[in-house]
């Protein structure tokens, strides 16, 4: 299951109690006082971890608390602190203070941390009070509470390149053919109900991320059809491969879905207008693919690919453009290039 989106409450744990003590042995008398420190609690750590792909193991506990340290005790022995527990999310995990609405943490690159929740500090025996003027204290501090917070985390996949398009472009299916990702492809919308990655080859040594994002629609910016759950994941991505259904099956004009859905990029966030884009009619073994591909050139004015899934036409054209402008510097966005593999690659 493909969670993107999960709300928890995480508690550190509390600090142990000091102790208060005074040795008693036998020949000594006045042994004065030996009373240990509480252990601290411990805390509750965010972690971004290659090989996880999801916030699902998060999505079925909303509470994830860190155990308290030990008290102190007799013959000055400290109580031993408690151990941190650690959450393991995905690269590209934005932590989210939910009452406060800032960002804790982004992590984007594997291995980044964040202390969701610091467990308090262990109390002080009634060692630590010991004085000239005070040679038996007899008071001790409790341990403290660890921070408690809500909290919302984001995950905005990490990714090359990202596949935009209305449904049935045939995002999908392009995606199962330039690497090992199996998506589920079917002839009606909203196939893709999470976002895909699939590792695509240039070369023995290169390679690039491609997220096949679920079908976006009219209005998607506002919470229509898939499209307001998934947009986020647009973001991450440095360059943008648009695919334009030559015939859709709504009898829609093509330009104008490419205008929709460009329309619906700046909506959301008008920085995605700016990322380099590659334009591409898709079904190109269909004969109203060259027309289709003829008029949107000239309404763009500069070239339109076109590919076809199906026969393999123009996807090492496709291939050698992202290289091109991965060769360019666009990269994936907050972060360097992250090649990663998933459960659907």
């Amino acid at each position: 299951m493909f969670v993107d989106r999960v709300r928890i409450q995480v508690q550190g744990g509390r600090g142990g109690n000091g102790c208060v003590s005074f040795r008693r042995e036998k020949y000594i008398p006045r042994g004065g006082p030996d009373g240990g420190d509480g252990g601290d609690g411990g805390s509750v750590v965010i972690v971004a971890e290659p090989g996880v792909d999801s916030l699902a193991a998060l999505s079925h506990r909303r509470h994830w608390t860190a155990h308290n340290g030990e008290p102190g005790s007799g013959a000055n022995r400290h109580g031993r602190s408690a151990q941190d527990i650690t959450l393991r999310v995905p690269p590209g995990t934005i932590v989210y203070d939910a009452a406060g609405g800032f960002v804790l943490k982004d992590l984007a690159v594997p291995g980044d941390s964040v202390i969701a929740a610091r467990g308090g500090g262990g109390g002080k025996g009634n060692t630590r009070f010991k004085s000239s003027t005070n040679r038996a204290p007899r008071e001790a501090t409790e341990g403290d509470d660890g921070e408690s917070r809500e909290l919302v985390l984001e995950l905005k996949v990490i990714a090359d390149v990202g596949l935009i398009g209305k449904p049935n472009a045939g995002k999908s299916t392009l995606l199962s053919r330039l690497s090992r990702a199996r998506p589920e492809i079917a002839d009606y919308p909203f196939t893709t109900k999470f976002p895909n990655l699939g590792l695509v080859q240039i070369s023995y040594e290169r390679s690039f991320v491609l997220a096949d994002i679920p079908g976006l629609i009219e209005g998607a910016h506002a919470g229509h059809g898939l499209g307001h759950e998934f947009l986020r994941h647009i973001e991450r991505a440095g360059i943008l491969v648009h695919l334009v259904e030559p015939q859709p099956a709504d009898g829609s004009d093509p330009v104008n879905n490419y205008r929709v859905i460009r329309e619906e990029l700046k909506r959301y966030n008008p920085a995605l207008i700016e990322r380099p884009e590659i334009v591409v009619i898709s079904k190109a073994e269909l004969p109203e693919a060259g027309e289709a591909r003829q008029h949107l050139e000239q309404e763009l004015g500069r070239p339109v690919l076109a590919l076809s899934a199906v026969t393999g036409q123009g996807l090492d054209k496709l291939v050698q453009g992202v290289a091109s402008e991965l060769d360019s510097g666009h990269r994936p966005q907050e972060s360097s290039s992250v090649i990663r593999s998933t459960s659907r690659a």
